[in-house]
């Protein structure tokens, strides 16, 4: 969002930069980090600062050059909603400090603002006055019933006068609000019964204020958390598993490092026997349509891969891994997983994809299921491999006993896609990927 404001009280010729939307999903966004500092001279192209998304922490790249006369939003910033104006620039630097440090920019939208200001002191005044207040955050009314408060005698901070889930917070902190519920309970006391009740929940109420700790969320986090919520909410969730003998992998992978010098992963073949039973299983390789209430094919097989990072998981994708050799795989992983840790994942890198793949193989977690990342249509969840005894036909066709290494694969797919003839279908081609290896080769 970029405006040029010429104002009429002497101010020169400025331009308010507001915060920008650096992917499809993202409605607000942290300051991590600014690179240019008030006075400096920018370029076009330069990074003014480096901003947190729903996604990963990516570069802001100013679009016009000029000298950045004053930062609105200081580093360290969260929740900035997308369209804030968060520094100002002008065109010469004699300009800058024509820029008084306490102006104010939006125009209209600030008076909005104040309006708004005023309003919510408005409302809070009231709030104060009155029984019950007139904006009260899901969170924080869960809180002031658990706790048994008085809501009107808390401090509402939120937008308009919205008593918000960390004012409940902090008045359970400092106590305050533990002594308003006792204000509240003390006249509604005519026998001993309820005055024992009181001073019961006063007393397991007093020890949660002080024994629970707020754990910071990242973008990421918050968007993961609402887009999964979302998903088994709204995708009809089909769980097919199967186990698969891992031999023939293990022994074609220390083939690859013994004799050629290749070293790469489980997971690295695993990535590509999924995208050649995608390919071969067009079907499956969809997603579901809303608007047309029907499945649309991909055209092409772009695996999204889980990767863990201290903001959160990420999912890198491998574009047309059904047509790369493995050990091109196994090369973008490695690169695509360094680039998610550090936060430095361009959009095209993690946007898209129409299959995911979530390997806890590991550690020690034999099976579990994973949950779809709309809009795409499956996630295969990947588990440790295990020695087990079985009976397996020899060349002879004699049974015998033998020790085998197996892992279990769970498919978590869209039912309104795969029902269960397709499916099946995948699974088929899949396990005939993991017992012929020839065939990741063709």
């Amino acid at each position: 969002m970029q405006a040029r404001w010429f104002s009429s009280a002497g101010l020169p010729p400025h331009m308010v930069i507001g915060m920008p939307a650096l992917s499809p999903t993202m409605n607000q966004g942290n300051i991590t980090k600014w690179r240019k500092q008030e006075g400096d001279k920018i370029e076009v192209g330069d990074v003014i600062c480096e901003i947190e998304t729903d996604k990963a922490t990516l570069e802001f790249e100013t679009l016009e050059e000029g000298y950045l006369a004053k930062i609105l939003v200081p580093e360290g910033s969260k929740d900035v909603q997308v369209g804030q104006p968060i520094y100002v620039t002008v065109e010469e630097s004699d300009d800058i400090e024509k820029i008084p440090a306490d102006t104010s920019f939006g125009g209209d939208h600030k008076e909005d603002e104040s309006s708004g200001s005023a309003a919510q002191t408005v409302e809070v005044d009231a709030a104060e006055q009155s029984p019950v207040m007139s904006r009260i955050s899901p969170a924080a009314k869960m809180l002031i019933k658990e706790h048994g408060l008085n809501a009107s005698l808390l401090k509402a901070s939120g937008p308009r006068g919205t008593l918000l889930k960390g004012d409940v917070l902090a008045a359970l902190k400092s106590g305050t609000a533990l002594s308003s519920a006792k204000e509240k309970t003390a006249p509604a006391a005519p026998s001993p019964q309820p005055a024992r009740d009181s001073q019961v929940q006063s007393q397991t109420t007093s020890p949660k204020g002080d024994t629970f700790e707020d754990i910071t969320n990242t973008q990421i986090r918050k968007v993961i958390a609402k887009r999964l919520l979302e998903s088994k909410q709204t995708t009809p969730h089909l769980y097919l598993s199967k186990d698969v003998i891992l031999d023939p992998l293990l022994a074609f992978r220390n083939e690859l490092k013994e004799q050629h010098g290749v070293k790469v992963s489980l997971n690295d073949i695993v990535i590509k026997a999924v995208a050649l039973a995608l390919r071969n299983v067009p079907e499956a390789n969809a997603y579901w349509d809303n608007s047309k209430e029907e499945a649309q094919k991909c055209d092409s097989v772009d695996i999204s891969i889980a990767v863990a990072t201290e903001k959160g998981l990420m999912t890198p994708i491998i574009r047309n891994a059904d047509q790369k050799t493995i050990s091109a795989i196994s090369s973008e992983v490695k690169q695509l997983a360094e680039k998610a840790r550090a936060g430095k994942l361009a959009p095209n890198e993690f946007q898209g994809g129409t299959f995911s793949i979530s390997n806890l193989g590991m550690y020690p977690v034999d099976h579990f299921c994973a949950i779809i990342n709309p809009p795409q249509a499956g996630i295969l969840a990947v588990g440790r491999g295990n020695k087990v005894v079985e009976p397996v036909m020899d060349n002879g066709g004699t049974e015998k006993t033998a020790v085998v290494t197996k892992m279990m694969l769970t498919l978590s797919a869209d039912h309104r896609i795969f029902d269960g003839q397709v499916g099946g279908k995948f699974f088929t081609e899949l396990a005939l990927n993991f017992s012929d290896i020839r065939r990741l080769l063709l």
